[in-house]
């Protein structure tokens, strides 16, 4: 009798981001050499393009495709996409700097951000940001609250 497969495969999370980019092979690339990702597989398609692949960066997959309107993926979004992919790692300064040397441009300065971590944002060169953060300090919400405060003017947190 065969085995029943996993609701979720092996090493996968509940949630997996799928990325569909302009050059899948391109982003492959560059998310080796910024973020150490593994290439997990690939699945060629028509005209050179990507049906799929996977990567993993750190304990986790990244799903990513190129653009197929004429299947179901569709076309990229406009730019300035609301989301992004926040990346725990143990020297943000070093991921950070590596994304850069690789063509990231940066849209929030790296910095200790109030709620205790070391934090900031990039776009690759494929459209996607990336919140690139290693985790400093624990702190209780009323620590977060004293320290946003201290750090942000009263315009800036909604007072």
């Amino acid at each position: 009798m065969a085995q029943a497969a996993r609701p979720i495969p092996e090493g996968f999370h509940s949630i997996t981001p799928h990325l569909v980019c302009k050059g899948a092979a391109d982003a492959i690339a560059f998310y080796r050499q910024a973020f150490g990702a593994v290439e997990v597989d690939r699945m060629p398609g028509p005209e050179g393009r990507l049906l799929h692949a996977t990567i993993r960066v750190g304990d986790s997959f990244v799903m990513l495709c190129d653009e197929f309107p004429e299947f179901c993926n569709g076309e990229l979004p406009a730019p300035g996409s609301a989301v992004s992919i926040h990346l725990y790692v143990p020297d943000a300064d070093a991921v950070w700097e590596r994304a850069l040397a690789a063509g990231a441009r940066p849209v929030m300065p790296l910095d200790d951000a109030f709620w205790g971590d070391r934090y900031g944002q990039l776009v690759d060169p494929f459209g996607h940001r990336w919140a690139i953060a290693t985790h400093l300090r624990d702190m209780t919400p009323q620590e977060i609250e004293q320290e946003m405060a201290r750090q942000m003017p009263p315009a800036a947190a909604g007072a």
